[in-house]
């Protein structure tokens, strides 16, 4: 399959709204995730208001003129968010490593690629177009443990994970990525 990344730093990206609107659910709507339609519908609000974030960059991978992944990210910025998994994610790193690790990084915020896409790097390569120039190599992420082949996938692209919730496989997990400075700092679990 030939495909084409092409990054977006802005409203642009709205163009492409039904697109990302289809590959969310195909991603999230099914298992791990089971996400209902809602869902998807909440992520192209935020959407509209994510495209006018500091730092805000994305990028779609098209197969001819087909979206067949995307990811979006933005600059965290003081002060840490309240909402949404923010505050699972403050507490799972404690307040200082909170404000050094992850404000002012480029923060990840969705990851998604259609079935027939699975396996082929492309995933990967989404990521890489997100961060390659994240401010001083920084950048993380939030995923859920329920989803085994995610908290897989981040560790084998070189992602550390920095917190570890408990082994009931419930909450979130805090991922710093690849050339991120503090990396080698993250606790190790038990």
């Amino acid at each position: 399959m030939h495909r084409d990344i092409r990054v977006f730093k802005g409203r642009d990206l709205l163009a492409h709204s039904e697109a990302l609107h289809s590959v969310y659910v195909e991603a999230f709507c099914a298992p791990p995730w089971n996400e209902d339609t809602e869902k998807a519908i909440e992520f192209l609000g935020r959407l509209v208001h994510d495209v006018r974030r500091p730092g805000f960059t994305a990028a779609l991978a098209f197969a001819d003129t087909t979206v067949v992944g995307f990811t979006t990210a933005w600059t965290t910025r003081a002060p840490f968010p309240t909402d949404r998994c923010y505050p699972e994610a403050a507490a799972g790193l404690g307040p200082e490593r909170t404000v050094d690790w992850l404000v002012d990084a480029r923060e990840i915020d969705e990851l998604a690629v259609r079935r027939t896409a699975h396996g082929t790097g492309l995933a990967g390569d989404l990521l890489e177009a997100v961060t390659a120039d994240a401010p001083d190599g920084r950048s993380w992420l939030l995923t859920s443990v329920r989803s085994e082949r995610a908290m897989s996938f981040y560790l084998r692209h070189g992602w550390t994970q920095a917190t570890h919730p408990s082994p009931d496989g419930q909450g979130i997990v805090v991922f710093l990525g690849p050339h991120h400075p503090a990396r080698t700092l993250a606790p190790q679990p038990l």
